[in-house]
């Protein structure tokens, strides 16, 4: 069972293993390749995650043109609602508006004291 020792003359000759690489890479290489496809898998999935769901979906419904606040108040903070427009002033007030007209619906007075 002496073995000859590998020459230049005989490298590409057949050496009785076959052509299969030793189960180790071919592991490795099947790895490889599942991993491979996964992450494309993946990128595809989110680049048509961001092209289905970006455009145009978060169409805001328009506000009004103008919006009369009482004499005196200053806006602090801006909120909309189905049909409303909520302007909380510093004197603490919350005021509601109609969002297609833009008349005031109610005012609130909120408590800020604690």
């Amino acid at each position: 069972m002496n073995k000859a020792p590998v020459t230049g003359q005989d490298i590409g000759k057949d050496t009785g293993q076959g052509d299969h690489p030793p189960p180790d890479v071919r592991f490795l290489k099947i790895l490889v390749t599942v991993l491979t496809v996964t992450m494309i898998a993946g990128l595809l999935t989110l680049i048509a995650l961001f092209v289905t769901r970006l455009p145009g979906r978060n169409v805001l419904p328009p506000l009004p043109k103008a919006i009369t606040l009482p004499d005196g108040t200053t806006p602090e903070a801006f909120t909309r609602g189905r049909g409303w427009i909520g302007v909380v002033t510093k004197d603490g007030q919350f005021l509601i508006y109609d969002a297609d007209t833009g008349a005031l619906r109610q005012s609130v007075r909120v408590n800020t004291a604690r």
